[in-house]
C-alpha cells in the first residue's frame, strides 16, 4: 500500500447560504481526508496559499503531520498571519482525517485518546436584546443548555454603529436577563471587537458583578497591552482568540493571564497540531478552551475530536440550536457528520473525522463582488469594526 500524497484539491463552493473553502487530500491508494478553512470571506487568499503549498505536499508521507506543519510554516521568509494559519489548518485537519482512516481509529485517538464521552455546546440567541431574547434564553435553559451567549444591541446592523448607544441599551438588557434567568446558567456576550478600551470598560461598569460570566472579544486583540488595561478596570471574564493564527499570538494572552477562556478556531489557528500546543499552555495556567465554531461540519468534527482529547475544555460554539438556524450543516452535502444530541455532541467512534461530503451537491461559489461582511460606520461617518 502506498502512503504518499497524490493530490491536494481546494474546493471553493457555495454551500448553504455562503461560500466555503474545503480541501480534499488524496493518497496514491485512494484514501482521502477533508479539511476546511476558517477565514470566511477571504477564501481566495487561502486558496492561493494552498496552491503555493501543494508542490511541497505532493509525494510526502501524510503520517508526518507535525513535520509537514513545520516545513510549510518555516520554509518561506514571511511566515505567520491568518492566511497561512487557515491554509495550514485545512491541510492539518485533512491529514489527521487520513491518518485516522488508515489506522482505523477516530482522530481523538491521535491526540492522546478520549477524555470525555460528550462535548458540551453553547448556544447563541439570534436577535437584538429584548423580551423575546430572554424568552429564547429561557427555552434554552428548559432544554438543557447550561451555557449560552446573548447579542448586544446593534449586533445585526449593516450600516451605522453607535457604540455608546449600544452599550447603554445592552447593559440594561443583560441586567434584566440575569434577573429573569437566575444564577444557574452561564451567560456570555459577544461584542465582536467593536469597542474601544474605554467603551468596553464603561459597559462592564454599568452592570452589577455577576451579570455576565464572560465577555467575548470586546476589543481587537492585536495589542495585548490594551487587554491588560481593560483587565485592570473590570473583573469580568474575557473570552478571546478566534482570530489567533498560531501559538505565538496566543502566548501573551495565556502567559499574562489576560483571558479566562481561549476561543481558538481550529480552522484558523493552524489546525489540530497547533491547537493541542495552545491547550497545553492553557492547562498550565488553568485556562479553559472554548473553541470558535461558526463554520461547517468539518470544523465541528475537528473541534469535537479536539474537545474529546483535552482536559481543560469548557464549551463548543453551536450555530444550529433550538433558537438559531444558520444553515451551515447542509445535510445534503455533508451526508455524514457529527450531530448534536440535546446540548452536546456525542464523541464519535468512526475512523477519521467522521464526515463525508457528497461532492456532486457542491455548487459554484457566489462571485466575490457579491459577498462580504457589512462595512460599518460610526454616526460621524468614521469606519467602525465589524
Amino acid at each position: 500500500m502506498s502512503r504518499k500524497i497524490a493530490e491536494v484539491r481546494p474546493i471553493h463552493a457555495r454551500i448553504g447560504n455562503r461560500n466555503q473553502l474545503l480541501l480534499k487530500i488524496t493518497l496514491e491508494d485512494g484514501t482521502y481526508g477533508w479539511g476546511e478553512s476558517g477565514l470566511t470571506g477571504r477564501d481566495l487568499a487561502v486558496q492561493g496559499m494552498l496552491e503555493h503549498f501543494t508542490p511541497i505536499l505532493i509525494g510526502q508521507d501524510p503520517f508526518a503531520i507535525g513535520r509537514i506543519w513545520q516545513e510549510l510554516y518555516r520554509s518561506q521568509y514571511n511566515e505567520g498571519g491568518n492566511v497561512i494559519g487557515a491554509a495550514l489548518a485545512t491541510i492539518d485537519i485533512a491529514l489527521h482525517d487520513i491518518k485516522g482512516k488508515c489506522l482505523d481509529v477516530p482522530v481523538y485517538e491521535l491526540l492522546g485518546g478520549q477524555q470525555r464521552h460528550s462535548v458540551p455546546g453553547f448556544a447563541s440567541t439570534a436577535r437584538e436584546p429584548d423580551e423575546v431574547m430572554i424568552d429564547e434564553a429561557k427555552l434554552l435553559v428548559d432544554q438543557g443548555w447550561n451555557c449560552f451567549r446573548l447579542s448586544p444591541a446593534q449586533h445585526y446592523t449593516k450600516d451605522i454603529y453607535d457604540a455608546r448607544a449600544s452599550i447603554a441599551e445592552t447593559a440594561k438588557w443583560m441586567i434584566r436577563a440575569r434577573e429573569v434567568l437566575g444564577t444557574g446558567p452561564m451567560i456570555g456576550l459577544d461584542y465582536h471587537h467593536r469597542l474601544s478600551v474605554a467603551e468596553a470598560a464603561m459597559f462592564c461598569q454599568m452592570m452589577p458583578p455577576g451579570t455576565l460570566d464572560f465577555l467575548e472579544e470586546p476589543i481587537r486583540n492585536q495589542t495585548p497591552e490594551a487587554y491588560a488595561a481593560l483587565r485592570a478596570q473590570t473583573p469580568v471574564n474575557f473570552a478571546i482568540g478566534e482570530e489567533f493564527a498560531n501559538k505565538w499570538q496566543a502566548l501573551p494572552y495565556v502567559e499574562r493571564d489576560l483571558a479566562q477562556f481561549i476561543r481558538i478556531d481550529i480552522c484558523v489557528v493552524g489546525g489540530l497540531t497547533e491547537a493541542m500546543k495552545i491547550a497545553g499552555w492553557c492547562e498550565a495556567h488553568y485556562v479553559d478552551i472554548m473553541p470558535h465554531n461558526p463554520l461547517g461540519p468539518i470544523c465541528t468534527a475537528a473541534s469535537v475530536h479536539f474537545g474529546a482529547a483535552i482536559s481543560n475544555f469548557s464549551y463548543l460554539e453551536c450555530r444550529d440550536t433550538p433558537v438559531e438556524a444558520c444553515g451551515f450543516d447542509v445535510p445534503e452535502v455533508f451526508v455524514d457528520q457529527i450531530r448534536l444530541d440535546g446540548a452536546a455532541y456525542p464523541v464519535p467512534d468512526r475512523p477519521g473525522l467522521g464526515v463525508e461530503v457528497d461532492e456532486s451537491r457542491l455548487l459554484p461559489p457566489t462571485p466575490v463582488a457579491k459577498v462580504g461582511r457589512p462595512r460599518l460606520r460610526r454616526p460621524d461617518g468614521a469606519v467602525a469594526n465589524w
